[in-house]
């Protein structure tokens, strides 16, 4: 396989209704937009990815969750979020095609599921089993590249307010990536804004949720006024990487594609 393709969604904050609303955004209608628009474009990709807020507070969004992409008869690999319910996410996406944490191996890639949050925070961290996970799934890969997922930002945002809950170990997180020369990128949700940056020679990547956005570089809470948006991946066997922020407006500034040739 030269090419994986994945694509991400992230922060859909589901209820157990069909109607409730966050920030103003109905947001099962605002997921199955995201995922239409997806479908009407390369599809399928290999896998879809889901890091975190599955949920708004409620277990109930889980069936709805479940109802959403179940039939899809793709793997779903899924982390949790500040806004999700252990318990709960563990007893209803139970099975194929969902993947909770762990790894998964795909083509010349591995795609690692870490669970950064905190019980009743809005910050993360990574506990020492989550950095124990993390040191083994990497060492494990020597011919594999490695891309590595959690849901809170573990770099600064330029936003008081967010930077506030974001990853509270960040300096941990990175200790252990520096030591493997096989990470190509750290992709992450929590933020609900794009977010593309390098650190030494390894990609760094926030997706924009499939509802409500923040507004970037805000001191306080503020909403942005950007619509829902995915992110398509294509994970190349030479280790380098190929992107694209997919907004749901169509304009000809609606999407933001930027490629990345590992060292």
């Amino acid at each position: 396989m030269s090419v994986v393709r994945l694509t991400h969604f992230t922060d859909p904050h589901l209820y157990g209704g069909e109607h409730e609303t966050l920030r103003g955004i109905a947001t099962l209608p605002a997921l199955r937009q995201a995922l239409a628009h997806a479908q009407g474009r390369e599809w399928p990709p290999h896998a879809l990815l889901v890091t975190g807020d599955l949920v708004q507070d409620d277990p109930a969004g889980y069936a709805q969750f479940r109802r959403v992409f179940a039939p899809l008869g793709l793997p779903v690999w899924c982390l949790p979020g500040n806004h999700d319910v252990p318990q709960a996410m563990q007893r209803e996406l139970a099975g194929a095609p969902f993947v909770l944490g762990g790894h998964v191996d795909v083509g010349r890639w591995r795609v690692i599921l870490l669970d950064s949050c905190l019980p009743g925070a809005a910050s993360g961290a990574l506990s020492p089993a989550a950095l124990a996970q993390l040191e083994s799934a990497l060492a494990g890969a020597p011919g594999r590249h490695c891309l590595v997922c959690l849901h809170h930002h573990p770099v600064p945002m330029d936003s008081r307010w967010l930077d506030r809950v974001g990853l509270a170990n960040p300096l941990d997180f990175f200790r252990v990536l520096d030591a493997h020369r096989n990470v190509r990128a750290v992709l992450w949700g929590h933020v609900h804004q794009a977010y593309d940056g390098l650190r030494r020679e390894v990609r760094l990547l926030a997706t924009p949720s499939t509802c409500a956005q923040f507004l970037p570089h805000a001191e306080e809470f503020a909403v942005d006024a950007r619509p829902p948006a995915y992110r398509t991946l294509e994970l190349r066997a030479d280790g380098s990487l190929l992107t694209e922020v997919v907004w749901l407006e169509e304009r000809s500034n609606g999407s933001s594609r930027s490629a990345y040739s590992a060292a």
